[in-house]
């Protein structure tokens, strides 16, 4: 993998809509076939064709019931929801692909370290080692009443037990079994050799877990650890032990402030900086040329629903946006839930009175990711200027309208990257660490700290 190729992922998710508020009802919009096995087939076959890296799917643990104190608007809009659950289809998509990889979204809050770990195995091996595991704390109060106590745990807390959830999973998948402990001896009937695997014998503050794995090292063992930390206690956990970091700067300065602080903070933990890959969101509406795709853009602003785009705002950021006047500017106010997303637009332009109607204006098209709108040059221009200029690894697509923008992503702009050698033509390596770090990378590298956990001289437990 050259130094400068350029990281791509389709950004979606297992429902009719994602980020973009009413943009379900556009004519070309194929989200309402989100329940039918084959259109999530033909799209990974449409990812693969084009060369991308893999799909990433973001996921809720609950759902939006913040704005107007109820989920109506929510439901109208289909924003978040209804939603299935993306691990049940990755099998079959990767059973017609040979090289897209696939970022699943797990919550540390309400999975089980155990049950997800074996989870993630059985795909590894499924997918010959293309899943990654987007690692969130969950943010929802919805999510704290069905699946936890009713009480949501409190940030810096949901971090802390994150950074140990991992650190069970690590276990599990590093230290438990040995590379050699299947044997398959079929004159001593034994499949699995005892003395190769170990308990991994946990004892923390919110898990026990003291036994061994259930499963066999897959192709990566460890799954590509994905997360998107916007907090400095997220930061920090995405610095020590992610090896991809997804963000949402909404400029290329913020963008860069970023990357530099979280590379820092992994050079404080002892690791490559740029062993940490970044991928920015953003949007891209693309047509063969500069006017065709303004008309194109036009067009789906004119389709952006306000209450679809602040119900998925109030969830964000956990502040009701029916309180406001939609047309008075938001001043700076202060909330629990997601105070990175409410400062977002004030960072973004200070200058700026931003009202609620303008931030649905501009959530509404792909949530809060900049979009790049123009000819195929155009884009290939923009995508490289932020590559060059804040030092990102690539970017996950995110979409106004479902499938179709992907489809023509892949058919103007990837041939011009392409050209310009920014992009591959051809696939490096089979598994989705190969395709961050490079053929023949499958395994942690040595300076992640899940690395220290295959010596078995770091595990206390005795041999079963």
């Amino acid at each position: 993998m050259s130094s400068g190729r350029m990281l791509l992922f389709a950004f979606d998710y297992q429902g009719p809509a994602h980020l973009s508020a009413g943009l379900w009802r556009h004519p070309q919009d194929r989200g309402s076939r989100y329940k039918d096995l084959k259109y999530w087939t033909e799209y990974a076959r449409l990812i693969e064709q084009g060369c991308l890296d893999g799909i990433f799917f973001a996921d809720n643990a609950g759902y939006h019931d913040i704005f107007e104190g109820s989920v109506d608007a929510a439901l109208a809009d289909v924003a978040q929801i209804p939603a299935n659950d993306p691990f049940l289809v990755v099998s079959a998509m990767a059973s017609v692909t040979e090289h897209i990889g696939f970022g699943l979204t797990g919550s540390t809050a309400y999975e089980h370290p155990y049950a997800l770990a074996r989870r993630f195995a059985t795909l590894d091996h499924l997918t010959g080692g293309r899943v990654g595991w987007n690692l969130v704390t969950s943010y929802a109060e919805s999510a704290a009443r069905n699946l936890g106590t009713g009480r949501q745990v409190p940030h810096d807390e949901r971090y802390d037990m994150a950074a140990e959830h991992l650190e069970v999973c690590l276990k599990l998948w590093e230290g438990s079994w040995q590379d050699d402990a299947v044997v398959r001896d079929v004159e001593r009937c034994v499949y699995v050799d005892p003395s190769r695997v170990r308990e991994i014998g946990h004892h923390g503050r919110y898990f026990d877990v003291p036994g061994i794995a259930m499963f066999e090292p897959s192709p990566q063992r460890t799954p590509v650890i994905f997360q998107a930390g916007g907090s400095s206690k997220g930061l920090r956990l995405a610095a020590e032990s992610a090896e991809a970091v997804f963000v949402n700067a909404v400029s290329q300065d913020m963008l860069k402030r970023q990357i530099d602080r979280v590379r820092a903070l992994a050079a404080e933990a002892g690791r490559e900086p740029r062993s940490v890959k970044v991928l920015q969101m953003l949007n891209v509406v693309c047509a063969p040329t500069d006017e065709l795709a303004q008309e194109k853009y036009e067009t789906c602003r004119a389709l952006v629903n306000y209450a679809g785009a602040m119900a998925r705002y109030s969830g964000w950021t956990g502040l009701d946006m029916s309180r406001f006047d939609p047309d008075v500017p938001l001043r700076h106010v202060r909330t629990d839930a997601g105070q990175t997303m409410v400062d977002l637009f004030s960072r973004m332009d200070p200058d700026k009175e931003w009202t609620p109607r303008d931030i649905a204006g501009f959530v509404g098209i792909g949530g809060t990711g900049p979009t790049v709108v123009g000819s195929p040059t155009t884009v290939a221009d923009e995508l490289t200027r932020w590559m060059d200029e804040t030092g990102v690894d690539g970017f996950n697509l995110a979409h106004a309208v479902k499938y179709q923008d992907i489809a023509d992503f892949i058919e103007l702009v990837v041939p011009e990257l392409q050209r310009r050698g920014t992009m591959w033509s051809a696939y490096e390596g089979s598994t989705l660490r190969e395709k961050l770090y490079g053929p023949g990378v499958t395994r942690l590298r040595a300076d992640h700290p899940g690395h220290r956990h295959r010596d078995p001289a770091a595990l206390d437990p005795a041999p079963l």
